[in-house]
């Protein structure tokens, strides 16, 4: 297997032809060419020195000391996958950190016995221009990132000698101030010759091509030939759509950009603070004015310490002549006039106000520094089994360091879970709603329906039909499946009252019995003649927040929509070990953050629709196969009413920080309810992923009991009234009496078992805070 790999070094370029690879995807594939999706920040960032954080890595978050291993299992877990599903031969990937970051020869070492497993082909392919012009083009980046000195360190540096030596230099590295050896420091990479050698003695002389930069040309509709040429393809690759060449940024600009930058770092020293990046860049951007842009030519000095270098090369690669051919030499550089009496101190004083309300006290990170260090510790303990074996041992080694990379990361970043979201007052107990009388629905009208799958849920089932009837749901259609438990009994029970809709599934074929339910139900006449349509599992209950809580509460604050994604809110055990018989919505009322992103079960959404027929089928949290001809019919909203058309009306089960919304409705999600009923549901497993268990990663990724809500609880009432007409009737009274005597028999018979004591115990034993339980959940990653 062929391998080729772009390494810049300029981002430039690197970018484009990951823009050419895509959009040429297919025709690629065709002559056996496979251009993946693998991530190249990460691939970098897994091959990288530990201690080497440049401005990317601490970015996203990836400068922990343990992030190479656990990037590096990853691709040793990607790669492989994906190869055994393509017929290609040869693949092709572009990333200029690899070429532009990796400076020593460990680095390549790690890179090298990563890919080598897999490929036995490895060709590298730098794409070169004229060091001077590059480095005007570098500048103007690495002073939009934070640089603080001017040109003169590269003329310097240019009349010492050792380029690459030099550039590397250690530097003052202090990430929290913006201080990163990679803006700050001179570019070691444009030093050709020794970049050239330093892949050789990783890849070999041979692996090794460079070939002249036109950025132009690649950004042209006809770019794609320099991906046909590289790649040595039969058919040339056609026409792309044409890439954006930015104007080079103003010297003026570039002037008071380095000297404001070099002002706010010593501000950011003196008060132990690190600015945000988007604080730090909206700052820069109002220093703008217009001006000449820096002149290649005034940086003869760098052509001239390349020439010789430089004509070697061309020697050796003769398409480079004109690439490296310089500017006409012009007067040597010095720093542009930042015009108009600018000072850097008095933009600073401007800005001191909004620096001291976004900036993060390095006290604060340094808090988390310690946080994070405790959190690993209680990873270990979890993840600590000498009795376990050697595969296991390992096994449990890579999942702490994923488990700590994880938490390290979202400490930090925009997808920690907090509640700041929350609706006002959630945590608070509320006047109860009132009592809502059942339609009366005219012939060849079922109303509102829901659709559920059901197994071994005999205790639950009537609080949830009759908590659903409360709402303005008319009409159920559940089906089940091989139930030992009396759920059968109930649902007979509760058809012969008129009140349900009870199918035998189990004869289900295909790839799971709930989604041939959902196949089956779209024939009957119930769901045929139905106003709106939800499918939801009886551990989810539709907590509507707005007027009396009812769906026409809903619907009346929402009157277009015909699509509601009821987002997840995600509920613990709550502290409740035993089975009771008291409401679930009264018993458990600590959930998951508002904003909670990741994992992506915590953002699911089930789908409540209008039946209006934009969809052909009905699936798991959606529907699906929408009708072109209806598509401006479809206007779907979350649970705040907004919309979200834009994202959801192809395709999507999640939301995301763009359209979550809990204000209006949510869907309640109760997946464990107390410990012992986690414990039966363990020894059944799922009614969707037949082929799975449910141990104690299920428990993690769904036992949130970090904040209250108890919004639902104003239903109670009005519950507890439909409960009691129900069971007024003593056969189903009789038969959900026996349901909950037979889950209470299932748990005391597991508690006997070793293995379900041991996850019993494991379990209640399992204290994560919202973050630790994100990174957990997400180191898990069970559900992809």
């Amino acid at each position: 297997m062929r391998l080729t790999l772009f390494i810049g070094p300029t981002e430039k370029a690197a970018a484009r032809l990951r823009n050419i690879l895509q959009q040429q995807k297919g025709a690629l594939l065709k002559q056996g060419v496979l251009a993946p999706d693998w991530n190249h920040v990460r691939l970098y960032a897994a091959c990288a020195a530990p201690d080497a954080v440049g401005l990317l890595r601490y970015r996203r978050g990836l400068d922990s000391a343990l992030i190479g291993a656990t990037l590096r299992d990853e691709f040793h877990a990607l790669i492989p996958r994906d190869l055994a599903e393509t017929r290609a031969d040869h693949v092709v990937l572009s990333a200029a950190q690899l070429g532009n970051l990796l400076s020593r020869p460990e680095e390549l070492t790690r890179l090298r016995d990563l890919l080598s497993p897999y490929f036995d082909d490895i060709r590298i392919i730098a794409h070169l221009e004229e060091q001077a012009r590059l480095l005007t083009a570098h500048y103007s980046f690495a002073v939009t990132e934070g640089r603080r000195h001017p040109l003169t360190q590269e003329l310097a540096l240019a009349e010492r000698g050792n380029w690459w030596q030099g550039a590397l230099e250690p530097a003052e590295d202090a990430p929290d101030f913006g201080l990163f050896s990679d803006v700050q420091n001179p570019p070691f990479w444009l030093d050709y010759q020794t970049l050239h050698s330093h892949w050789a003695d990783a890849f070999g002389a041979e692996k090794v091509e460079f070939r002249p930069l036109d950025l132009p040309h690649l950004l042209s509709k006809d770019g794609a030939r320099e991906v046909s040429d590289s790649l040595d393809l039969i058919t040339p690759l056609g026409s792309v759509d044409p890439g954006r060449a930015l104007a080079p940024l103003p010297a003026p600009w570039l002037a008071r950009m380095r000297a404001f930058n070099d002002v706010l770092i010593r501000y950011l020293q003196v008060h132990d603070l690190s600015c945000p990046r988007s604080t730090w860049t909206q700052m820069l951007q109002a220093l703008q004015i217009d001006g000449a842009a820096i002149a290649p030519g005034s940086l003869a000095p760098i052509s001239d310490h390349f020439a010789r270098d430089n004509a070697a090369l061309i020697t050796r690669y003769p398409a480079l002549a004109a690439a490296l051919t310089p500017d006409r030499p012009e007067p040597l550089w010095t720093e542009a006039d930042p015009e108009r009496g600018f000072r850097a101190t008095q933009y600073l004083a401007a800005f001191a106000h909004r620096i001291r309300t976004t900036a993060t006290p390095l006290a604060q990170k340094r808090a988390e520094a310690e946080m994070a260090r405790q959190s690993a510790a209680k990873f270990e303990a979890m993840l600590s089994d000498p009795a376990a074996s050697e595969d296991a041992r390992a096994a449990n080694a890579q999942l702490l360091n994923r488990v700590k990379v994880n938490h390290e990361m979202i400490l930090s970043s925009p997808f920690r879970p907090h509640n700041d979201t929350a609706p006002e007052g959630e945590d608070q107990p509320a006047p109860a709603y009132t009592t809502v009388p059942p339609r009366q629905l005219p012939p060849g009208n079922s109303g509102n329906v829901i659709v559920g799958c059901m197994k071994n849920e005999a205790p639950y089932i009537l609080e949830w039909v009759a908590y659903h009837r409360a709402v303005g749901f008319d009409n159920f259609l559940i089906y089940t499946n091989d139930c030992t438990d009396g759920t059968d009994a109930v649902l007979g029970r509760l058809q012969d009252m008129g009140i349900l809709h009870h199918r035998n599934n189990s004869d289900w074929k295909g790839n799971s019995p709930q989604q041939h339910a959902l196949n089956q139900a779209l024939k009957e006449p119930l769901i045929r003649d139905a106003e709106w349509i939800a499918h939801i599992d009886v551990d989810e209950f539709v907590n509507i927040r707005t007027g009396n809580g009812t769906l026409n509460d809903f619907f009346a604050a929402a009157p277009e929509a015909t699509n509601i994604a009821m987002t997840w809110r995600l509920f613990g055990h709550n502290g409740v070990t035993a089975m009771s018989d008291a409401p679930v919505i009264g018993q458990f009322d600590h959930c998951a953050p508002s904003f909670c992103p990741k994992p992506h079960t915590a953002w699911g959404f089930k789908t409540m629709f209008r039946n209006i027929g934009a969809y052909e089928k009905l699936s798991c949290h959606r529907p699906n196969k929408l009708d072109d001809a209806q598509a401006e019919r479809v206007k779907w909203v979350n649970g705040s009413g907004r919309d979200m058309t834009r994202d959801a009306l192809r395709n999507g089960w999640r939301s995301t920080k763009s359209n979550i919304g809990y204000d209006l409705l949510q869907l309640n999600h109760y997946a464990l309810r107390s410990a012992d009923s986690f414990l039966v549901k363990r020894q059944r497993g799922r009614a969707l992923h037949v082929d799975r268990s449910i141990g104690i990663n299920y428990w993690i990724r769904m036992d949130w009991n970090d904040h209250r809500d108890l919004s639902i609880q104003r239903n109670l009432p009005r519950l507890r009234a439909e409960m009691d007409r129900l069971l007024a009737d003593e056969q189903l009274r009789t038969h959900h009496q026996a349901g909950l005597a037979w889950h209470r028999a299932k748990a005391e018979e597991l508690h006997q078992i070793p293995e379900f004591r041991d996850l019993y115990r494991q379990a209640l034993n399992t204290k994560l805070s919202a973050t630790e339980r994100v990174a957990y959940a997400l180191a898990l990653d069970m559900e992809s």
